[in-house]
């Protein structure tokens, strides 16, 4: 009880704190580059280098421009200097008369650049590499992601018996160059638990389990990727990135943080993963459903998407400052989770490192700045302020005929908040300094002209919009979710940054891999489950986990991908592994959020005192073993437990993340009442079946870990177990170890075996395998 208060008191004053990408995030590193390759290249060998240690004063902030100097496009950086007409800042073939390196070697402290004022410094390498590009002519190149992808060509490897399709000839053409080779298969149990959790975040049944084992042609693995990609559970894990994309919560945000009825639109993506919906179709109804030619109610549903974002219910604020800050939510979201650029930085003034001007910022914004809304359309009250207008009804008539996948239950009223337009267009303004009723010059909706120019037979509205991200010609969106896509499978993108495709993001560690991904994706209408299956089908995928030592010198981020990544699953996925481990898991797909076990008062200490959210009420039942993803977020105080386990707190959209290693992690799996009540159930249900005491443990390994233990392993259990077996009979204390969650117990099961199995189970749920993906 000691750790269960101690437990208790940790998560009731944990906070977790989430940044977005924003403008002054430095790219990370790619492993060292040991010489200077013969031919620089300007996309990635020197743009890194400007972007980072000069842009921020001679880059396209003219505001924040020194000396009149611009060094991110050539024709300004090769003119006569604005104070020094006599000199240039580069001079094609000749560095000792490029003013700008002589600056960047110059001994003396007044003259050396950066400024030492600045806290930046050039390296020598960077300086030599700065030295070898002017002396190659110095030539520009576009930014990388702002150039339409080309299909590349499939490279030649090697060992041609290694690829299993074309992703792996990029992955091997990689290794080849540096002399690395990839990992040998890993093996099928392993293999077997990854792909489970990655398809469906669950992990696998014992039969999966023993078909798999039994496979030797094969095809078993073929088999179990279709299967895994037909199962409801596949909607239920693709849909948990989306959520965080989409900032999807159960409440409102803000001081009252009051309950919003938006789950409906939680079913209807589970749904459109499920159904395999083209990606361009998934992202247009969510950007303009509602503007579509006889727009249905799911297409209406969709665009729930753009009203996720946090809702203001204080009376006394300013009307069209907080109705302006939830049009630039939406303008944000489009930049980051959409297109992969950081537009939020182009806010308040020019865009300091990419070429997107506070003008063009403003001219994305007038896409969203249409809706038929207003800052504060009500106070915290009761079921009609669920949801913000534009607003639409689902009935159960509706429910029965057209939207058959919403879990609506009950007669009650349901509202949702959805897009619609006013029927006159509202003006947009630059907003001076980003301040909401500072209005500068006037703008019509458009796009970044760097990215690509908004075509003028497309309509100036959301749908437009759409039609210009689904343009061949535009260079991110399809890479851009292709690259979300693979770090969901790899644990990083092939783009680090997947959140920032600009000049101040990580370049792409295999670029013709992305571009050809890109234009697959494209060329095959789009499909997301073909992109999956793509992915684990490789060969890449299916390498094994373990690293030898000289691999994790050579590359420990695993940026060659010359072994599988290794890494914890996330928060949602770690409760349904104990839950559906341990028999408890409620499989009911979509309906209204849950609140499961939750350390009491947290709700209460950081509340305005109104709303239905005023308190947590629990809930009771086969409610309390629902997955991950219906736990209910409230967003002033997020789960607990989830929180601890770096889930999204959707207070804005997160493309990516945290994934940490934290002692409350460990108190957590030790503590929580969910784990506990899990091994509980477990170890009844086991000692309700005629088996010994070392089968019983093996059984509860492999549901819990995936995998058959090791001889060594279950002496050491079964010690364990014959251990706690003494300690309770000798101290009396099984009942007070049993007395934990709702779910029912048997009564016939000897209380003192079920409390000795009960902690060998607690204890399996406790390795660091169990909760990570190997």
């Amino acid at each position: 009880m000691t750790h269960r208060r101690f437990f208790y008191l940790s998560v009731a004053f944990l906070v977790v704190i989430y940044g977005l990408q924003a403008c002054n995030n430095s790219p990370a590193s790619h492993p060292v580059q040991a010489q200077l390759p013969d031919t620089i290249s300007y996309n990635f060998h020197v743009r890194p280098i400007l972007s980072d240690k000069c842009f921020v004063c001679h880059g396209p902030d003219a505001n924040k421009r020194e000396a009149g100097l611009r060094l991110d496009v050539p024709e300004e950086a090769y003119k006569a200097l604005k104070e020094t007409p006599s000199a240039h800042a580069l001079v094609p073939f000749k560095p000792n008369a490029s003013e700008a390196f002589l600056r960047m070697v110059s001994k003396d402290s007044a003259l050396i650049m950066p400024p030492k004022t600045s806290n930046l410094k050039l390296t020598a390498f960077e300086v030599s590499i700065i030295e070898r590009w002017i002396s190659q002519g110095a030539k520009y190149e576009q930014h990388w992601a702002f150039t339409p992808p080309n299909l590349p060509k499939i490279p030649e490897v090697k060992d041609s018996s290694w690829p299993e399709n074309e992703i792996d000839n990029f992955v091997l053409s990689k290794l080849d160059q540096i002399d690395m080779s990839p990992n040998p298969e890993a093996d099928k149990e392993k293999l077997l638990k990854r792909l489970s959790l990655d398809l469906t975040g669950l992990p696998p049944t014992l039969e999966m389990m023993d078909n798999f084992l039994r496979d030797v042609n094969g095809k078993t693995y073929e088999r179990t990727v279709d299967a895994l990609l037909k199962s409801r559970e596949y909607g239920e894990r693709m849909a948990l990135h989306w959520l965080d994309v989409a900032r999807y919560a159960d409440s409102h945000g803000y001081q009252d943080d009051n309950y919003r009825s938006q789950w409906p639109w939680r079913d209807w993506v589970i749904h459109a993963f499920n159904t395999n919906m083209p990606y361009d179709k998934f992202i247009s109804w969510q950007f303009a459903g509602d503007l579509m030619p006889n727009a249905t109610k799911e297409q209406l549903l969709a665009t729930g998407f753009n009203r996720n974002h946090k809702i203001t219910e204080e009376g006394g604020v300013i009307d069209e400052e907080y109705r302006v800050e939830y049009v630039t939510d939406r303008t944000n979201t489009f930049g980051k989770a959409i297109i992969g650029v950081t537009l939020e930085c182009a806010h308040c003034h020019d865009h300091k490192y990419d070429p997107i001007s506070q003008k063009e910022y403003y001219q994305v914004y007038a896409f969203f700045n249409n809706v038929k809304e207003v800052g504060l359309e009500s106070s915290v009250g009761g079921p009609e302020t669920y949801a913000k207008k534009p607003l639409m009804e689902i009935s159960n008539a509706d429910v029965k005929e057209i939207l058959k996948f919403v879990n609506k239950t009950d007669t009650n009223k349901l509202i949702v908040s959805v897009m619609g337009d006013q029927d006159t267009l509202r003006k947009s303004y630059v907003l001076n300094r980003g301040v909401y009723d500072a209005h500068g010059e006037q703008v019509e909706a458009g796009t970044p002209k760097s990215l690509l120019s908004f075509n003028s037979k497309f309509p100036k509205n959301r749908l437009g919009l759409t039609q210009w991200l689904f343009d061949r010609k535009n260079p991110l969106t399809s890479r851009v979710f292709v690259n979300q896509i693979w770090q969901e499978f790899f644990g990083r993108g092939i783009v680090k940054t997947s959140g920032d495709f600009g000049m101040q993001g990580e370049l792409p560690s295999h670029p013709e891999l992305l571009d050809w991904l890109a234009i697959d994706f494209m060329d095959n209408g789009w499909d997301i489950k073909r992109l999956v299956k793509q992915i684990v089908m490789s060969a890449t995928y299916k390498q094994s986990a373990v690293i030898s030592a000289g691999k994790l010198q050579a590359d420990p981020e695993n940026v060659m991908l010359a072994r599988a990544s290794r890494y914890r699953i996330p928060a949602e996925l770690v409760r349904d592994v104990v839950l559906s481990s341990s028999g408890l898991l409620n499989k009911t797909i979509g309906g209204p959020s849950v609140k499961p076990y939750q350390p009491s008062g947290l709700w209460e200490g950081a509340t305005s005192g109104r709303g239905i959210l005023a308190t947590y009420q629990q809930d009771h039942g086969k409610e309390l073993y629902r997955r991950g993803i219906y736990t209910f977020i409230k967003r002033t105080v997020p789960p607990p437990v989830m929180g601890i386990f770096d889930a999204s707190n959707r207070d804005q959209c997160e493309v990516k993340r945290l994934n940490t290693n934290t002692p409350l992690q460990a108190l957590v799996m030790m503590n929580d009442p969910t784990v506990l009540e899990a091994s509980r159930v477990l170890a009844d249900r086991l000692l309700q079946e005629k088996n010994t005491g070392e089968g019983r443990i093996t059984k509860a390994f492999r549901l819990i870990v995936s995998r058959k233990p090791k001889a060594s392993e279950i002496k050491i259990l079964y010690e364990y177990y014959t251990d706690q077996l003494k300690l309770f009979k000798r101290k009396n204390t099984a009942e007070k170890a049993l007395a934990v969650g709702e779910a029912a117990m048997s009564v016939n099961i000897s209380k003192t075996e079920m409390a000795a199995l009960m902690a060998v189970i607690t204890t399996i749920y406790n390795l660091e395998e169990t909760i990570t993906r190997t």
